[in-house]
């Protein structure tokens, strides 16, 4: 059995909203608080939850209050009305932020979620200016309640216990916010960058306000898994959290947090394209350029072709928004003339990260689950690789360690 967080966002997302609907899904602030304070910032900011009323609904709406602004009235600019004042900002960048994420000691999988949340961020607002993720200025979202609002969520469903992660189609918005460089037509430019990058199926709702902010998009695109109607669930518990500003519909994200009984089959798109006339060392540099733009898996077979040449069947197993990317590698980079397609129906174990404490140092285990049963305990092998050259013991034997290591834990 699987547990499944729905993120239905008929108002659109944001990250405080997000937050929200954690804590009134049974998050404690005092475990947020206390995780959060490691990252180094506790000196800057307050956080706290209240029950507002939205249209009549009860929903839990957090603050995060910035200790630097006893003038400051309008700090928050991620529920949907950016202000935009940043004189309270400290400029941060992606490096510096994954320093204070890998610092803090957060569980596994939260600390993994919001790195990957950030550098989805900063992937598209460099694109946005057209500079690398790396010297992306967090003006707009490096606000200390940026920070709070993702790392707090991605520590949230880690609490949770969520294996899997679904989102509504995103309303657009409309209209017009002030942002560091003027005027800006919503959707934002870097969220409209998300929406292609994870190609988000969105429609119009009709309101005209910023609905889908920049840290909301970040924390939907990089952590759901697919935006599409409510999965196959059952339904234990709902989570609302408010935005600031009221709308004609209740301005909240309703979390469905559920089970279900199935692994749901995960699409997946399998390109294909036989080879006979390429140098064979093209194919090494090719699984590695595949895997690097986001392939899940790469495969030669050895195949007999016409005119009795020896060739090769490449296949290559990417999802639906990585398949653009997939075949300019194969064009690019291989003889090849045409690449057959194919969409094809996977069930996948439930996956996730423990960090194991051996003599030698930390090692990260993969742990694949069915129905909430373990089936399957793999060490990372490029940590394993690591410790064999540190230590000069065998590959096979550190791997031995570690998972003899694991189940000793369990007992």
């Amino acid at each position: 059995m699987s547990k499944i967080a729905y993120l239905d966002c008929p108002t659109g997302i944001a990250g405080d909203m997000c937050l929200g609907a954690l804590v009134d899904l049974g998050v404690p602030l005092a475990y947020l608080t206390e995780c959060l304070d490691r990252l180094g910032i506790s000196e800057e900011y307050e956080l706290s939850t209240e029950t507002v009323h939205r249209n009549g609904q009860g929903a839990t709406k957090v603050h995060v209050k910035l200790k630097s602004e006893t003038q400051h009235s309008h700090h928050h600019d991620h529920s949907h009305e950016h202000h935009h004042d940043h004189s309270h900002d400290k400029l941060r960048r992606l490096p510096e932020i994954e320093k204070m994420i890998q610092g803090a000691k957060l569980p596994p999988r939260a600390e993994t979620w919001s790195l990957e949340v950030f550098r989805q961020l900063a992937i598209a607002e460099g694109a946005v200016h057209g500079i690398s993720p790396a010297e992306v200025h967090f003006h707009e979202v490096g606000a200390i309640d940026a920070i709070v609002d993702i790392v707090g969520t991605c520590l949230g469903l880690d609490w949770l216990k969520v294996d899997r992660i679904v989102c509504s189609p995103l309303p657009t918005g409309g209209g017009t916010v002030w942002a560091a460089h003027g005027r800006l037509p919503v959707p934002v430019p870097a969220v409209l960058k998300l929406f292609e990058l994870r190609q988000v199926p969105i429609y119009s709702n009709g309101i005209e306000k910023e609905l889908v902010t920049p840290t909301g998009a970040a924390i939907a695109t990089t952590l759901a898994a697919t935006f599409s109607a409510p999965p196959k669930m059952t339904i234990q518990k709902i989570g609302l959290g408010a935005g600031t500003i009221d709308l004609p519909i209740p301005n909240m994200i309703r979390i469905w947090l559920g089970t279900t009984e199935e692994s749901t089959p995960e699409t997946v798109t399998v390109l294909e394209t036989q080879i006979d006339d390429l140098n064979p060392q093209a194919i090494g540099y090719l699984f590695e350029t595949l895997l690097e733009a986001g392939a899940l898996d790469v495969f030669t077979q050895a195949i007999g072709m016409k005119k009795s040449r020896p060739g090769i069947l490449l296949t290559v197993i990417c999802s639906s928004d990585r398949v653009a990317d997939c075949e300019t590698i194969l064009f690019r980079e291989t003889t090849t003339l045409g690449i057959r397609r194919t969409i094809q129906q996977r069930t996948i174990l439930d996956r996730r990260f423990e960090q194991v404490e051996t003599e030698y140092g930390l090692v990260q285990v993969k742990i694949a689950s069915r129905k909430g049963t373990i089936v399957n305990v793999q060490p990372e092998y490029e940590d394993c690789v690591r410790i064999a050259r540190k230590v000069n013991l065998p590959w096979k034997e550190v791997h031995r360690i570690v998972l003899q290591t694991w189940y000793q834990a369990q007992i």
